[in-house]
């Protein structure tokens, strides 16, 4: 059976989208990463990146959430769009902008010490992730999905992180996307994405950002390269 590392952070939790919109058997594997689990071996085996998500798919093993849905679309035939070009594009938008400007945005707004001026950082992140979000808004002006007249792993990558925008850029912040804001509200009506979002209610993750998250999560704060 295919296993799943996962937590509930948004990269995950759009894999388990797909996993549950196509009804694959699959076995979910917990990863503590605020317990520092992503960089114990016998993980690091399935993905050297010590990041999850990564999938072991009957010893085929596929690691970086947009890679993942790629190759689960591929091996399914399910919610691959035809034009192979648009959807890579568009695939690929999300993993190499939203995805990395999202959790940058997130990391110098809630997460960066206070005892420090982080405003150049800050502000760069939530321009560029603001300017990603006008972006896809623009796409999705007067067209139903991202890729196509269908639902999509585009919908599903992008839904992953859009569906935290208030957490990035502020309680009002969808007023500005709102046709990001539509697709984002109907993909989470599907029951599949109410099950995805709730597989990590079925296990105990480590709940507090304390010294031991921090030093795991933000490694580095205590490690200095230059």
């Amino acid at each position: 059976m295919l296993k799943f590392y996962f937590n509930g952070s948004p990269n995950p939790t759009k894999v388990a989208l797909f996993l549950e919109e196509s009804g694959l058997a699959f076995e979910p594997v917990k990863i503590d990463t605020r317990k520092g689990e992503q960089f114990a071996p016998e993980f690091l085996k399935i993905n050297p990146n010590g990041k999850v998500p990564a999938i072991d798919d009957n010893g085929t093993i596929v690691f970086d959430s947009n890679a993942i849905l790629l190759y689960l679309a591929e091996k399914t035939g399910k919610f691959l769009p035809s034009n192979r070009a648009e959807l890579l594009s568009w695939l690929m938008f999300v993993a190499t902008g939203v995805g990395p400007y999202s959790g940058q945005a997130v990391n110098f707004k809630h997460f960066a010490p206070k005892d420090q001026n982080h405003d150049y950082a800050h502000n760069r992140y939530q321009y560029e992730t603001d300017r990603h979000y006008r972006i896809l808004d623009g796409h999705l002006q007067g067209r139903h999905y991202m890729v196509g007249d269908s639902y999509s792993i585009v919908d599903m990558a992008l839904w992953g992180w859009a569906r935290m925008v208030p957490f990035k850029l502020g309680d009002d912040a969808f007023a500005r996307y709102p046709n990001v804001k539509r697709l984002v509200d109907e993909i989470s009506a599907r029951p599949a994405a109410a099950r995805a979002i709730a597989l990590k209610d079925k296990f105990t993750f480590k709940a507090e950002m304390d010294d031991e998250a921090r030093s795991n999560m933000f490694k580095h704060m205590t490690t200095k390269v230059a």
